[in-house]
């Protein structure tokens, strides 16, 4: 049973928690996260689902990862189903630093393709994460649907998540390079060449990867297009 003190620390937290001062916010989540309660679970949820403030959130977040994976990662994994597309993201993000597996059979391709980038970036850093081993190949072949989707934040995450997959993603990659979309193959060529060698940055490997295509070459090895 709590004591009236602990009752009033979970109150002056959940209160700081809806505060409108944003540093007030972060103590309330930095010191939900000193002190795990479970009777806050709910509220850290809720609140990441609507915090506005991204270092506020990454409070929460590591709040969140205080708490026992049992009681948290069932409730997140009901937020990835949520209308609210910072409450998917958010869930997603607090799942990918958990780290507990059990939460896998939540990455479905729908979440994979969610229509908000920002969701989409969020399960594809989870999906690498909790994948379980041997999966890998077939989580490769979902990720690379999304090639050539998006700007530059979009793309480079979506080739992180591949490159984390290593070797499981290669025969994927051979085959978006002979995809019939010329931002597929481009962005499959550069996820190669940085892959292949991680301190190509990525604008010059998408830039050069363009140069490849619009030359009519594949990315193959000594395959530049024509001369």
């Amino acid at each position: 049973m709590p004591t009236p003190r602990e009752d009033t620390t979970t109150m002056r937290a959940l209160q700081g928690l809806e505060n409108n001062s944003s540093s007030v916010r972060l103590q309330a989540a930095l010191a939900a996260g000193t002190t795990p309660d479970p009777d806050l679970i709910g509220t850290l949820i809720e609140r990441c689902a609507s915090e506005p403030e991204f270092y506020v959130r990454e409070m929460l977040t590591w709040a969140l990862t205080r708490h026992p994976a049992s009681t948290t990662v069932p409730l997140l994994v009901d937020q990835v189903a949520s209308p609210r597309a910072q409450a998917r993201s958010q869930a997603l993000h607090t799942l990918s630093k958990i780290g507990d597996r059990r939460a896998w059979p939540a990455l479905t391709p729908a979440l994979l393709s969610d229509a908000d980038d920002e969701v989409a970036r969020s399960a594809w850093r989870a999906a690498v994460v909790l994948v379980p081993e041997g999966e890998e190949r077939e989580l490769a072949v979902a990720l690379a649907t999304q090639l050539g989707r998006g700007g530059r934040e979009t793309q480079l995450s979506l080739s992180r998540a591949l490159i984390a997959l290593g070797e499981a993603m290669v025969p994927v990659l051979d085959a978006a390079k002979r995809h019939r979309d010329p931002r597929v193959r481009a962005h499959a060529i550069a996820t190669e060449r940085m892959w292949r060698d991680p301190d190509t940055g990525f604008e010059f490997a998408i830039e050069e990867a363009k140069r490849i295509v619009a030359l009519g070459g594949s990315g193959r090895e000594g395959d530049g297009g024509p001369c």
